[in-house]
């Protein structure tokens, strides 16, 4: 892809696609896949090729075609299958996961991965990924796998789809936009990375201030001037009282518009609320607690609505807003203090919350903090609805040449 690419304020969504002189399919011809690309299977014994990266189905992201991570020979490996830069990659098993990539180094890859390029030049290299991302090559791919845990698509069957291949000149045209609408997704993409990453370096600084182990241990440090700590029982309100469990035979019988919260989100909408108002929700119980850097583990509720008896109900006072407790415990690990029954679920008991540390600063420091992060949280927000506006724009031009 060495093909100066144009920006994307260039070219706008239009729902008539195929009205387009782009689209014009004048002089397009009917071709079997295999006609025009070739299932490369160059092997290699990986040290005496000198190369130090493989490629696995983990390494593909599905919708993305650019690899961002990948093992080390070093580490050992089995694969001898070997691809090059500008090469197509296209994950084999379980199709349905929409795994494509454009190899950008020389690696070897997972026999679950075909290697595919261009046979002859009556397809441009450019456009071979995008082909491979289209709608119905991938609803062929996944109608022709075989195998019901870990179904996988042979090359026999990729080979004999069939698509109408425009002309070389029409092929640099439709290159250049895909290329630009992935320029556009990428950067998108990696916007929502940094913001991500300052959410979470600002998110340790201020809110693991003056505590041990990440805010679940004890004091430590000295904290900030006029900060007090704390525990959750001196400073909030917990209102389990407010906790209701219904089965889902039973909400199926009221169902309605206030929303049935668990411990991790929305479960359901009945016809009846317990509690009004501005609360937090922290699970009880689940596994949900090791994913606490990427998952948050607290819910910001506000208005009517109900939950049930896995999540616990939190409630600010006169020296702790509400959302204080939604932020400060957003992405603490608390897994140190948490119980196990068994070889059952991580529980976090409410005599336990009760003792958990919190650091307390004064009303108008925390109401400054937390508006460092509602803009973080919008911005946040604002790139994911523009990335998936890219991808999705994206999607819908390349299907509709497909």
């Amino acid at each position: 892809m060495t093909a100066t690419l144009p920006t994307l304020a260039k070219f706008k969504p239009n729902p008539n696609w195929a009205k387009l002189p782009l689209f014009d399919r004048k002089g397009w011809k009917r071709v079997r896949f295999d006609d025009v690309v070739e299932n490369l299977n160059e092997t290699c014994d990986p040290a005496e090729a000198g190369l130090d990266q493989v490629i696995a189905m983990e390494h593909l992201e599905p919708g993305s075609l650019h690899i961002r991570a990948w093992g080390n020979v070093a580490d050992g490996t089995t694969f001898t299958r070997r691809c090059r830069p500008g090469q197509v990659l296209f994950g084999k098993r379980r199709a349905y996961q929409r795994k494509v990539a454009v190899a950008e180094f020389d690696a070897v890859v997972s026999g679950d991965i075909y290697v595919l390029a261009p046979k002859g030049e009556r397809l441009l290299p450019e456009l071979l990924p995008f082909l491979c991302l289209s709608e119905r090559f991938f609803q062929h791919a996944v109608g022709t796998s075989a195998g019901s845990l870990s179904p996988r698509t042979n090359w026999s069957s990729l080979a004999s789809f069939e698509f109408d291949l425009p002309p070389l000149d029409q092929q640099r045209r439709i290159a250049e936009i895909l290329w630009a609408g992935d320029e556009a997704t990428e950067g998108a993409w990696k916007t929502h990375e940094a913001i991500l990453a300052l959410r979470k370096s600002a998110h340790r600084e201020v809110f693991a201030k003056g505590l041990s182990n990440n805010g679940a241990g004890p004091m430590k440090d000295e904290l900030p001037r006029g900060w007090s700590a704390s525990t959750v029982g001196e400073s909030c309100l917990i209102e389990d009282r407010l906790r209701k469990p219904i089965n889902a035979a039973e909400r199926a019988m009221i169902r309605g518009e206030y929303p049935y919260y668990g411990p991790t989100g929305i479960l359901d909408h009945i016809n009846e609320y317990r509690a009004d108002g501005e609360y937090v929700l922290i699970g009880e119980d689940g596994d949900h607690f090791l994913k606490f850097d990427s998952w948050n583990m607290t819910q910001h509720v506000r208005g009517r609505f109900n939950v049930n008896n896995h999540a616990h109900v939190l409630r600010g006072t006169e020296m702790c807003r509400t959302e204080w407790i939604y932020q400060f415990f957003k992405h603490r690990d608390i897994t140190p203090v948490l119980s196990r029954q068994g070889s059952g679920r991580l529980k976090l008991q409410k005599g336990v919350l009760e003792k958990m540390p919190i650091t307390i600063p004064p009303l108008e420091i925390q109401d400054e903090i937390l508006g460092f992060f509602r803009g973080i949280d919008s911005a946040f927000i604002s790139i994911n609805e523009h990335l998936e506006k890219t991808k999705l724009m994206l999607a819908s031009i390349t299907n509709e040449l497909f």
